[in-house]
């Protein structure tokens, strides 16, 4: 009997019988595999940093300091952020495993150690999960993490895109709260809110597409979050302000792009992580998906160059969009409120 989307609401566009798609299905994901790995190998790509792989880790990593107050955000490497804001605590896609991968042994390793673990982390309140590839979904994080739950004062709500929610609790997560697009969930004065995605999703060669991808959206009293999980550029990103509320600080991923006749419909490159932050008119940008993992055909010391010439192109500098340390962090201080309004045009 084939496998029926329990989801399936016949109103909802990227709803199908056998699962999701797409806000613009139209858009290839991927294509010839097989040709993409012989052409990398014919390549030698990805190359390594202009520098070597332990001089970008000693350029790149430091450890985070968790004991800073306020609201803050920190880059834990790859697609890990820890947001603190009005007294809470939220952690993005948790991957602090040394490979992206279902095996310990054979997978994309990482290419910084680790800047932390789930033993050092604070207490969290909220755990974003985009979707369910191995680079943002990673199951000893997820493990460690329902057992912090257990043990803290308050436990840990999990946030997942449909279908994702029995994945969790396998690996013993409660607290479970799965969103189709659009839909929120209100945690203690913070909305969170599910945003389409250009993407896909698969654990096993059988279950591509049978749950859902997202990106995240957490308003809180003062400030609006975006996180853009993984994503391709799909043409309704200004719709996420109109729906969700205005943005002062976005995750935009900036790796893992090349070569784009491959990644183009799942990944955006670093000029589209431009355009989309002009896009959601955010007041700043944190670069994330980058410098980490080995996923595609672009060095790991490639984004951020690429990244400075699209902020150039557009006027736009460092102080807009952000490039992070593993590990560093930054203030989330709001400008006066003459000044927001002027950035806003409201």
């Amino acid at each position: 009997m084939a496998w029926r989307n329990p989801y399936y609401d016949p109103a909802l566009a990227h709803h199908r019988v056998d699962g999701f798609v797409n806000p613009e299905p139209e858009v290839p994901v991927g294509g010839d595999f097989w040709r993409w790995r012989r052409e990398r190998r014919a390549q030698g790509v990805p190359q390594a940093p202009a520098t070597g792989y332990a001089a970008f880790a000693r350029e790149w990593s430091m450890a985070p300091d968790f004991a800073q107050a306020g609201e803050r955000i920190w880059w834990l490497g790859h697609s890990t952020l820890l947001l603190q804001i009005d007294g809470l605590r939220v952690l993005t896609d948790p991957v602090l495993s040394s490979r992206a991968s279902p095996f310990s042994f054979v997978g994309p390793a990482r290419k910084l150690p680790c800047v932390t673990s789930v033993a050092a982390l604070p207490d969290i309140d909220l755990v974003l999960i985009s979707h369910s590839h191995y680079d943002h979904l990673d199951r000893l994080s997820v493990q460690q993490l329902a057992r912090r739950s257990r043990a803290q004062a308050q436990p840990i709500h999990f946030i997942v895109p449909l279908g994702l929610g029995d994945k969790l609790r396998s690996f013993g997560a409660d607290n479970v709260h799965e969103l189709d697009w659009w839909q929120a969930f209100d945690f203690r004065g913070l909305r969170v809110r599910a945003t389409p995605a250009q993407h896909w999703s698969a654990r096993t060669p059988w279950d591509r597409n049978r749950t859902l991808w997202c990106g995240f959206t957490v308003h809180g009293a003062q400030r609006g979050f975006y996180f853009a999980g993984d994503t391709g550029y799909w043409h309704g990103v200004p719709e996420i302000v109109e729906r969700c509320g205005r943005i002062d600080l976005a995750a935009l991923p900036i790796g893992a792009y090349a070569p784009r006749w491959f990644m183009k419909g799942q990944h955006i490159d670093p000029a589209q992580a431009v355009q989309m932050h002009l896009e959601l008119a955010a007041r700043h940008s944190i670069a994330i998906h980058w410098g980490t993992f080995e996923l595609a055909d672009d060095a790991l010391d490639e984004p951020p160059q690429k990244l400075a010439i699209a902020l150039a192109d557009n006027g736009l500098g460092a102080d807009d969009f952000w490039l992070l340390k593993h590990g560093e962090s930054r203030s989330l201080a709001m400008r006066t409120l003459a000044e927001s309004r002027v950035h806003f045009g409201t």
